[in-house]
């Protein structure tokens, strides 16, 4: 059976430092059928020359945004123009491990499932182990996303034959969270491939470094995203902080 087409959604923005590594992470992939729609968010660094060495490969487009307009405005451009079966999402910082499409894409046909994710391993701006995975209930409700992300960006694919394509929110933080919590809004459960297949940077002044700029964000979510009141607001982000500082810390394994 020919497999099918899976559309790689990655947006720059002065991603000069890693995006070289990123696009050779998608080239090395065990898993050939693939298209990497790279969407350059305003770039004032050497960000779109880099990119253009690479367009002698066909199955990677590039698509320079006159301005800079917020990742969620890329990652929606992106996503209008992948012609795939499967839709999925790198930052131009991270890396997938070789066999992350292989295995995912069989892990969704296996068990039929429209939308899947897995577990990730955490490296240094340098690229170094920080030895740390990060992972995610087996069975992830809605409700428990709700309250706490556990979906990797960097991990996540669905079906466009079953969900159609998704609208990513333009507010500029958490558009990926909000992306799935519409995805498991219909779906209910949602299951990881068990084991991490992709690696995630951690870099200096990153929201996953700022506390502060995370509750910020989040707070965002329920008042602007779902447009609950300030008070409901407020009742979601307790229930948010502790999932936060005391069941999220249990998916973080050293290894």
């Amino acid at each position: 059976m020919e497999s099918a087409l899976v559309s790689v959604i990655i947006p720059t923005f002065n991603s000069e430092k890693y995006i070289s590594d990123t696009i050779i992470s998608v080239q090395n992939q065990t898993y050939q059928n693939w298209e990497i729609l790279l969407v350059d968010d305003g770039s004032t660094d050497t960000t779109q020359t880099i990119i253009t060495t690479f367009l002698t490969d066909k199955r990677i487009q590039f698509y320079p945004l006159e301005k800079n307009s917020g990742t969620g405005v890329a990652r929606n451009y992106g996503v209008s123009k992948a012609a795939g079966k499967y839709i999925s999402f790198l930052d131009a910082d991270d890396l997938w491990k070789p066999e992350k499409l292989e295995k995912q894409v069989n892990f969704m046909q296996m068990k039929n499932l429209p939308f899947t994710f897995s577990f990730y391993d955490c490296i240094d701006e340098q690229g170094n182990s920080l030895n740390r995975r990060i992972e995610a209930p087996r069975n992830l409700s809605y409700r428990q996303l709700f309250f706490c992300n556990y979906v990797g960006n960097l991990t996540g694919i669905y079906d466009v034959e079953y969900f159609g394509k998704i609208s990513i929110s333009n507010i500029r933080k958490r558009q990926d969270w909000m992306h799935w919590l519409t995805i498991l809004k219909k779906i209910k459960i949602a299951k990881p491939v068990p084991e991490s297949l992709a690696f995630y940077r951690i870099r200096e002044n990153s929201l996953s470094t700022s506390k502060t700029a995370l509750i910020q964000y989040n707070f965002a979510v329920y008042r602007q995203f779902y447009g609950f009141n300030l008070v409901v607001s407020m009742l979601c982000m307790i229930g948010f902080l502790f999932t936060q500082l005391l069941i999220k810390t249990r998916y973080s394994k050293s290894i």
